[in-house]
């Protein structure tokens, strides 16, 4: 496999005592109560209360600060030494610095709230999910058949986590990405997949003389055009409903850029392959397609691919049924299925998760 120096190092050699290996298999087996136990950590105030404390405080201290009994903090604080985000200094609790993290760190709070917010329920159909090839998990939520043609009617709680981690995820990317896509001309401009239209909305601030049209779902083109309304630029943005499982649904043409941001993840090779047909069956000889994605192989550090290999069980049981966060040689192998060439690469968009960025032109 395509593996970079930090994933070589964590994914091609098992260096782990027997002590080691037995101790992850028994996290394995209780991560479903670690996760619970860690969650409320931050929740009910505890982690943030030993923050505040940098010489610790002892259960009664806790119990005082945040309101809750002393056994429910008991079963917090004890479980939360063995879990590592918190220590004991004789009779006192201290946060460690994976507390720290567990409470500060945005990216790990925003994975957290998407798994319970929108995950965790689910996750008991995964082995349906598998065995299927559709989101069995979803219908926790609702009868379709993706996720996508119920955003709009998810639980108001579940949409906003699912947005957040959507947005935080593509986010940390943009800004390197407009600086490459602007670096000639461009007037017209396609966003497939373009959601709420978050993306079209700095493209039309970014370069004040393009023309963003978003295709994507009729009803996520609804959302779109409330969400831009009012807002700087957005007499320049369109929508084009379409669904794009439809093999028969043809691309617009006449766009200089066409752009897919965090897109052709939520589709199975054969459909990656049938849409990339279709844009470039739109595109001519000058059309530059640009595909952002988190590869999990090319992440610079392993916790990045840690992040995105299980995200991509997201989309098993609750997205779609059959798609991932793709391994970078699959995306390759379905450009050139579709006939178009890569022609350029850039690697380490954004910070965290850190995003690859093809250029893809017409043979």
């Amino acid at each position: 496999m395509n593996l970079t120096s930090d994933l070589k190092k964590k994914y091609t050699t098992d260096k782990k005592t027997a002590f080691e290996a037995q101790r992850l298999a028994q996290e394995i087996a209780f991560a479903p109560v670690a996760f619970q136990i860690s969650r409320l950590m931050v929740k009910l105030g505890v982690m943030k209360a030993l923050e505040d404390a940098p010489n610790g405080l002892t259960m009664e201290e806790v119990a005082e600060v945040t309101g809750l009994s002393r056994y429910a903090v008991q079963i917090l604080l004890e479980a939360s030494v063995s879990v590592g985000t918190v220590m004991v200094k004789e009779d006192r609790f201290v946060q460690t610095k994976a507390g720290w993290f567990l409470l500060n760190d945005r990216a790990t709070r925003v994975n957290m709230e998407f798994i319970q917010e929108v995950c965790y329920e689910g996750l008991n159909h995964l082995e349906e999910a598998l065995a299927e090839g559709k989101p069995a998990g979803l219908k926790v939520f609702g009868n379709w058949s993706t996720i996508y043609e119920g955003l709009s009617s998810l639980p108001k709680t579940v949409q906003e986590k699912w947005f957040a981690f959507d947005h935080y995820y593509s986010d940390v990317s943009f800004a390197d990405a407009l600086e490459i896509i602007f670096r000639r001309d461009v007037k017209t401009f396609l966003d497939v997949g373009g959601n709420t239209g978050r993306f079209a909305l700095k493209c039309v601030n970014f370069a004040k003389g393009v023309k963003v049209t978003v295709m994507d779902l009729p009803q996520q083109i609804e959302l779109m055009r409330a969400n831009i309304a009012g807002k700087e630029g957005a007499e320049r943005i369109d929508g084009y409903g379409a669904n794009l499982l439809d093999d028969s649904v043809a691309f617009p043409t006449g766009f200089d850029v066409i752009w897919m941001s965090q897109f052709l993840d939520c589709f199975s090779p054969d459909e990656v392959t049938s849409i990339l047909k279709r844009a470039a069956a739109a595109m001519t000889p000058n059309t530059e397609l640009y595909i952002l994605e988190a590869y999990w192989d090319r992440q610079e550090h392993e916790t990045g691919a840690y992040c995105l290999n299980l995200i991509s069980v997201y989309f098993t049981a609750m997205a779609n049924g059959n798609s991932k966060m793709y391994y970078s040689p699959d995306m390759e192998a379905c450009i050139k299925a579709a006939g178009l060439k890569l022609v350029a690469t850039y690697d380490n968009l954004g910070k965290a998760n850190s995003h690859t960025l093809f250029k893809v032109m017409k043979q």
